[in-house]
């Protein structure tokens, strides 16, 4: 694999870089090094599609493990994106060694600084808690950052291309969500991949019932009638602590708690309490799209 990196990022890694050399596009990526709230972090765009990969809060120690990192990265993020996994080990295996080389050109180096201004924009959302930066990549990559095409569908594209088959498998959740309105009968059934996020499941939540996200919202856990573990959006309920043990959602995946439990609730606008009742109706094993 080959990675074209920036003059800041080879001073940083204290390597000669290789000499130029020529490479399959898919398995090229340009690398810049930036600070992002005052840590480092190393972006790698994709020469074919401009798929972003974010490494974030980078110590010294960790740049004399970058190729395991990036590797890693890059794993972790297909995952994420339901893309089967022979088919990432068949691209991760393809080019094995990396190879760091000078950038390409200023057509690429433009790209690569479009991508780290994308990465600068989500830099609230970007976890301390782990090196790879999935939901950032996944996000960054849906930006078409004036361009026609998204990196992402052109990532589906090669990949589609590189296996010669359908790149997604996943398991997925089928929820009825029923809102909790006096008189009226309204709801909703969704399928969702089942590895996402609480947040991505609030996302979808937003868009089928038609709210603007101008308000607050939790989920509650039940196991039975009794409320096992409150997940919150915002750290500050963590000032008005209950008897439920209280979580950060961005910290949970739907698979932390489903299908061991099958019913939740949806809280949105702790004003007017809008309550959104979510029962699983069915687990899939092997669900084609890698979207809701």
């Amino acid at each position: 694999m080959l990675i074209q990196c920036t003059k800041k990022l080879l001073d940083q890694l204290k390597i000669k870089p290789a000499a130029a050399k020529d490479e399959q596009l898919l398995f090229s990526w340009h690398a810049n090094l930036i600070t992002v709230n005052h840590r480092k972090a190393v972006v790698l765009v994709n020469d074919s599609s401009r798929y972003v990969i974010t490494l974030y809060g980078l110590k010294a120690k960790d740049f004399a493990n970058l190729d395991d990192l990036i590797t890693n990265g890059i794993r972790e993020t297909f995952l994420d994106e339901c893309i089967k996994e022979e088919i990432v080990d068949n691209y991760l295996n393809f080019t094995p060694e990396i190879v760091y080389t000078k950038t390409k050109n200023r057509s690429y180096v433009a790209k690569m600084n479009k991508a780290c201004d994308t990465v600068f924009f989500y830099g609230g959302i970007l976890s301390t808690d782990t090196i790879n930066q999935s939901t950032v990549n996944i996000k960054a990559s849906a930006n078409s950052v004036g361009d026609d095409t998204l990196p992402c569908d052109i990532l589906y594209r090669d990949l589609k291309d590189f296996a010669r088959e359908p790149i997604f498998r996943s398991k997925a959740f089928q929820f009825k969500v029923t809102l909790d309105l006096e008189n009226h009968h309204v709801w909703r059934r969704i399928l969702v991949p089942s590895h996402i996020t609480f947040r991505q499941l609030h996302n979808v939540l937003q868009i089928v019932f038609d709210w603007e996200g101008y308000h607050l919202h939790d989920f509650n856990i039940f196991d039975g009638k009794k409320s096992i573990v409150n997940l919150v959006c915002d750290t500050e309920a963590f000032e008005y602590l209950g008897d439920v043990p209280m979580i950060l959602e961005t910290e949970k995946r739907l698979t932390d708690y489903i299908p061991k439990y099958s019913r939740l609730q949806y809280t949105y606008d702790f004003g007017d309490d809008w309550e959104h009742y979510i029962e699983l109706e069915k687990v899939i094993d092997d669900n084609p799209e890698n979207y809701p």
